[in-house]
């Protein structure tokens, strides 16, 4: 009969589904529409998170986060065939050693000779050219090739690009590409500086929502704008007496690590669950060290990015002239 040690099973935990995935069956992963989420080929209701690791099959509504529940519950293997498998295929059953997964190097995708298809898809979005061309002329905005999405630009203290989050311009049933480039770190996330010195930063959960809030504010460059590049929470009909801000947004604290001079952090989340949730978490980290001002969007459920589209929208029925009779 086939037994396995205790050590042998506390190592195989260690490994996660998704690294087992990607390493020994890559071919049964297809990328989904959704940021960092992929899907299995023979399995289209099962979803998994490359970051977290976290994985659900709906169709059966069972999900985790190791290798060893991803083989017997996915795929039907025996507890001990498992284990013997994992430590068979990767060193991680040794625990005293770590894998150490290779980094890809970072690097921005190609420029476009211009910016003319994203400044139209931005204006129709509702920001105003004022804010694109401030953007672009801080080297932190611009058209790609080949496909021409818009380039969000994060970069580190020494104005050398670290990140890049990629958005397209073109959607199909309502749904566009959007992806972080291989290799970004989300510590520097995109951030529009101001013209001077400020004591202020907003902080959103995503560029777009930088640039239209900035659209909405006329334009003003009297704070520092920075995209957090999304936010975690729990579902909002979770049980989350036990949920806590396991810990603060990185690009944040970064942030503020490298600006002393900052004393007031203007929260400007979505004005929905996941977004006055991650506002209260932070409100609770922060006040007592920094000043919090908390303005989210005054429209249940809205993003800033909704509001400005919807500003355009009615501006252009205000702007229309009257048909005659």
């Amino acid at each position: 009969m086939p037994w396995v040690t205790e050590e042998e099973i506390q190592a195989a935990k260690n490994m996660t589904a998704y690294e087992y995935l990607r390493t020994h069956q890559a071919q049964r992963l297809q990328k989904t529409r959704t940021r960092n989420e992929w899907q299995l080929t023979d399995h289209d209701s099962f979803k998994i998170n490359e970051l977290s690791s976290k994985w659900h099959w709906k169709s059966r509504d069972i999900g985790g986060v190791s290798a060893l529940r991803f083989l017997i519950e996915v795929d039907g293997m025996k507890f001990t065939d498992a284990v013997k498998l994992l430590c068979e295929e990767s060193p991680s059953f040794i625990p005293t050693q770590a894998v150490e997964r290779k980094k890809l190097p970072f690097k921005l995708p190609e420029r476009y000779c211009n910016c003319r298809r994203i400044r139209a898809y931005l204006n129709h979005r509702g920001i105003s050219d004022e804010v694109i061309t401030y953007c672009i002329s801080h080297e932190i905005l611009y058209e790609s090739v080949p496909y021409h999405n818009a380039v969000f630009v994060g970069k580190d203290e020494s104005r050398k690009a670290r990140y890049a989050f990629l958005r397209g311009i073109y959607e199909k049933n309502g749904k566009g590409f959007k992806m972080e480039q291989t290799g970004s770190e989300k510590k520097y996330s995109f951030c529009i500086p101001p013209e001077r010195e400020t004591k202020r930063v907003a902080v959103y959960e995503a560029c777009i929502d930088a640039l239209a809030h900035m659209t909405l504010e006329e334009g003003n460059r009297d704070k520092y704008r920075l995209s957090l590049g999304g936010i975690a929470a729990p579902k909002e009909n979770a049980q989350i007496q036990s949920e806590r801000f396991k810990k603060p947004p990185d690009a944040l604290e970064e942030f503020l690590k490298n600006h002393p001079e900052i004393k007031e952090i203007e929260i400007c989340t979505d004005n929905d669950f996941a977004g006055r949730w991650a506002k209260e978490q932070m409100k609770k980290h922060y006040e007592g060290t920094y000043q919090i001002i908390c303005n989210l969007p005054e429209k249940e459920g809205a993003d800033y990015a909704d509001l400005a589209k919807e500003k355009k929208q009615a501006n252009k029925c205000r702007d229309r002239p009257l048909e005659r009779r």
